[in-house]
This record gives C-alpha cells, sequence and structure tokens, in this order.
C-alpha cells in the first residue's frame, strides 16, 4: 500500500513547506501530497483560500502580490513555496500528488510538469493531478493525456467510482469516512487505484490494508510505515498528531 505525505509530513514540520517535504522524503514516503493556487504567473503551494490559519493574518491569498506571498511565515516559521521550488526540491525523488485547490489549467501548469521530468529526474508516472473540480481535471487529461489525474471525492455515490472512469483517471481519492468495500471493487474492475485521505489512526491503516486499497494520504507517514509492517506502535506514536 502507498503512503502519501499528506502536505507533506505535516506532523513533522509546517504543512506545504519544503520542510514538510524533506521530512517527506526521510521517512522514504513513496509520495508527496501538496496543494496549489495560480497567482500572478506562478503556482503557489498553499492549502487555504484564507491567510488566517496558516499565516496569522486577514486577507486572502488571491489578493495578494507574489512579492507579499514571499513575505509570507507558515505557522511562523517555514516560508511558502511556488511549485517550481517544490519541485526542484523533491527532484524525483519520490512521486507527488499535486491538489488544484484554485486553478486556471491554462496558466502554465504543464510548462512546470514538464521542466521538472526534463530537468528534475521525474518520469510521467510520478506526478499525479487531483481536484475535487473534475471540470479542470477533464480539460487538464484532454489537453496533456500522457499525465495522471486523481479524482477526488468526499461521498461514497451511487456509481461508486463510474464518475473517476468517465474521466479517464488513474486514480480515484475518497474520504476515510465513506470509503467502502463495494467502492474500492467497483474502483478495481474498472482498472482505478483507490486512495483514501487523511488517514492517521494505526486501527484505520490496518484495516485500509486489510480492505485492499492502493494508498493512503497520512500526515505521519513514518508512524504509517510501521503500522503497515506490523511494527509495534507505542502509544505515544500513534497518539502524537495534534
Amino acid at each position: 500500500m502507498l503512503i502519501f505525505a499528506h502536505r507533506g509530513a505535516s506532523f513533522a514540520a509546517p504543512e506545504n513547506t519544503l520542510a514538510a517535504f524533506a521530512a517527506a522524503i526521510d521517512a522514504q514516503a513513496d509520495g508527496i501530497e501538496l496543494d496549489v493556487y495560480p497567482l500572478a504567473d506562478e503556482w503557489i503551494v498553499f492549502h487555504d483560500r484564507y491567510l488566517a490559519r496558516l499565516a496569522a493574518q486577514p486577507g486572502r491569498l488571491s489578493d495578494l502580490s507574489l512579492a507579499q506571498v514571499r513575505q509570507l511565515q507558515v505557522f511562523g516559521q517555514q516560508p511558502v513555496p511556488t511549485l517550481a521550488e517544490a519541485l526542484a526540491f523533491i527532484n524525483g525523488r519520490c512521486a507527488v500528488n499535486i491538489e488544484l485547490k484554485g486553478a486556471d489549467i491554462q496558466r502554465g501548469l504543464s510548462k512546470h510538469l514538464l521542466h521538472a521530468i526534463k530537468q528534475h529526474h521525474f518520469k510521467f508516472s510520478q506526478l499525479i493531478i487531483s481536484s475535487f473540480n473534475h471540470h479542470w481535471l477533464q480539460q487538464f487529461k484532454r489537453d496533456h493525456p500522457q499525465f495522471r489525474i486523481g479524482a477526488l471525492t468526499s461521498s461514497c455515490g451511487l456509481h461508486y467510482s463510474a464518475f473517476a472512469s468517465e474521466l479517464n483517471a488513474w486514480s480515484v481519492h475518497i474520504d476515510v469516512d465513506f470509503v467502502t468495500p463495494a467502492f474500492i471493487a467497483d474502483a478495481h474492475r474498472r482498472q482505478l487505484k483507490v486512495l483514501v485521505y487523511t488517514v492517521d489512526e494505526p486501527e484505520d491503516m490496518r484495516e485500509l490494508q486489510a480492505m485492499g486499497v492502493d494508498g493512503i494520504f497520512t500526515n505521519n507517514p513514518q508512524l504509517a510505515a510501521n503500522v503497515l509492517r506490523g511494527l509495534p506502535v507505542t502509544a505515544r506514536e500513534a497518539t502524537q498528531l495534534d
């Protein structure tokens, strides 16, 4: 079962920062999940629309200039990277799931991905574009069929993973609260990988492994690796997430 570090190893370092990505690589995660918003001619690695939680100031990310974004500190500790900086730092050492939080697909996303393949040792198979906006995914896949897409859902719909199959997705990403054996079986019949978010409890990790899911997104990839390998996990390790 694949382990994707959710926003990097966000248990160990501020989320969506190079420090969190470094911690994920140190934990030998199979992949890193990060979130991006377009801003000017760049893509900014940041999760929230508003700045309050992550940067302790009022306002929206979209109302800032790139120069102002450069002044932000995530939780007062780490700068906000661009997608180009994140991909250069990760440098093909693991897969990367790029979640589109607010997007205009025409604003040069593929340019960054192709540059990462040419200059930073990535393979096409290591880059996954995901979103809850399936219109964006459809457009991106139509324009760039060589890339993998992951269709996000926070529900178990009447037709299970049919929506992801319609998009010609590589994977379907479902909330841990709604994944079922029937959903997994349907996705696998459609040749889709099932990735589950956000999984931080050892009991859930073991149960999903037994159910046959293909991967999880977790804030603590080192804990997940230990659990999935069947190694003993102390009570402190199992409860150390905030």
